[in-house]
């Protein structure tokens, strides 16, 4: 048997990464198995479904990597199959036509309530001729006995009594076909042998596994996946944070970072933290999924995001990066080589958006110095080992300007002063910076480059004769 697996998101909305994580799963399940993953469009809520909705799926899924075999299938494209199968349901006695009137049904559902009964439809239309002339829905005749058994591959064996299970709508009085309907024909259609999906499906499952053997097939293995917790125990939602998979790609993250830190959770193996995406499809098995719920953690995401940044291909990093520095308003080529600022700044930023922000000053001068920076470091004192190396760097052919001769000016100032090297490297990291952190103060110049050191350091000495008394 062939492998097929399918992510099916209705496009009522962005890529929200609980559905990410469920396309993750499905993905690394067939590759794992040598199998096949299509991708659905579940597009059947005309009044809420969305081209930009689609899009934002199909852009998200290509940001992610989770490349798909077949489809996208869409099911607004496929109402004659279902209404065909719907017709044969008719034929063939295990559906029929109701026309219970609006007023009724919320009477009975009333009344249920207030015995504490379920709510469900009481077959009141099972045994009636209904005018297919007349306004009517179409409902499944479900089995009125037996147990439907869902032998869930992360939750094990869990039973519905039918008689719990009432005669579900399979068209709708506009004519147009129901989810539960489409669904059981296109996993039917499409051969898919398991599902997994989101656990607000599990209720589902029993009516689609009775309408699959009504229609004389063997119903795919189900896997119900937790849903994803916010922090404080509440369904994750947008007011947890960012929970749309491209925000996350906007607010900085590697689409393989937030992949690492979705199949971590629910998941794991061993103590291991960080998994390529090879190592994710060698063992990833969904049953070893857990039952219960999982809490989303930033700091853990950023952790992750961080790991990446440092240990990537500093030229993927800088094309990635050059477009969060435009957003700051530089052009890159106008400064170092965006892969050098990479290389000296990847371990100081937990996403690309700070690391955008934390190398700014590579490209423009900044407007102020960091305060609580500038009155511990801009001092009265720090005149003149500033004075000493502007003259020193002024002197400096344009071919001298490396990090290696930049450290040993700033080594021998710090030698003719007969003092440390943090008592000249930190003023002149803040003058150059604005604050007290960079990398090394020799990358940090070189990166600066010569014009725009001595343009700030002639703004630090006038900041010390304006500030410096008030510092001391």
């Amino acid at each position: 048997m062939t492998v097929r697996t399918r992510f099916a998101p209705s496009p009522t909305g962005y890529l929200h990464v609980g559905g990410a994580r469920t396309a993750l799963f499905c993905y690394l399940y067939a590759r794992r198995h040598g199998g096949q993953f299509v991708l659905r469009i579940e597009d059947t809520d005309l009044e809420r479904s969305t081209a930009e909705s689609v899009n934002a799926i199909l852009e998200g899924m290509t940001w992610l990597g989770l490349d798909y075999d077949e489809g996208p299938f869409y099911q607004t494209q496929r109402f004659d199959r279902y209404n065909a199968i719907i017709d044969e349901l008719l034929a063939k006695g295990l559906a029929y036509r109701c026309d219970c009137p609006k007023e009724r049904l919320e009477k009975l559902r009333i009344d249920q309530m207030a015995r504490k009964q379920k709510p469900r439809y009481d077959g009141c239309c099972r045994l009636k001729q209904v005018d297919p002339n007349q306004p009517h829905v179409i409902r499944f005749r479900n089995p009125a006995d037996g147990v439907v058994i869902v032998d869930d591959l992360i939750r094990g064996r869990v039973p519905f009594a039918n008689e719990e299970l009432d005669d579900l709508i399979i068209r709708r009085t506009d004519g147009a076909p129901t989810y539960n309907l489409s669904v059981v024909v296109d996993d039917a259609d499409m051969q898919i042998t398991h599902v997994i999906r989101g656990d607000d499906h599990l209720t589902n499952t029993p009516r689609q596994i009775n309408i699959l053997r009504a229609l004389g097939h063997e119903p795919p293995r189900y896997a119900h996946v937790p849903m994803i917790l916010g922090d404080d125990g509440a369904r994750l939602s947008k007011r947890h944070g960012a929970v749309s998979v491209i925000a996350y790609r906007d607010q900085g993250y590697l689409p393989e970072a937030l992949l690492n830190y979705l199949v971590r959770l629910g998941w794991s193996h061993g103590d291991q933290e960080i998994f390529s995406i090879e190592e994710m499809i060698a063992l990833f098995d969904i049953g070893d999924v857990n039952k219960s719920a999982s809490a989303f953690n930033t700091d853990k995401l950023d952790w992750l995001n961080q790991q990446y940044l440092q240990h990537a291909e500093p030229s993927r990093i800088a094309r990635l990066l050059s477009p969060h520095m435009g957003r700051l308003d530089i052009d890159p080529s106008t400064g170092p080589d965006l892969a050098d600022v990479v290389k000296a700044q990847a371990a100081r930023a937990k996403t690309l958006t700070e690391l955008a922000e934390i190398s700014a000053f590579c490209y423009r001068d900044f407007d102020e110095f960091d305060e609580a920076s500038a009155k511990k470091h801009l001092r009265l004192v720090a005149r003149e080992p500033l004075e000493k190396l502007r003259a020193a760097f002024d002197l400096m052919a344009f071919e001298d300007w490396t990090p290696e001769q930049l450290k040993r000016v700033v080594e021998r100032v710090a030698e003719e002063l007969e003092t440390n090297m943090g008592k000249v490297a930190q003023p002149l990291r803040v003058a150059i910076v604005g604050r007290a952190a960079s990398p090394g103060i020799d990358e940090t110049l070189m990166l600066v480059g010569k014009e725009a050191t001595l343009r700030r350091i002639d703004k630090a000495l006038a900041y010390i004769a304006v500030r410096g008394g008030e510092a001391s």
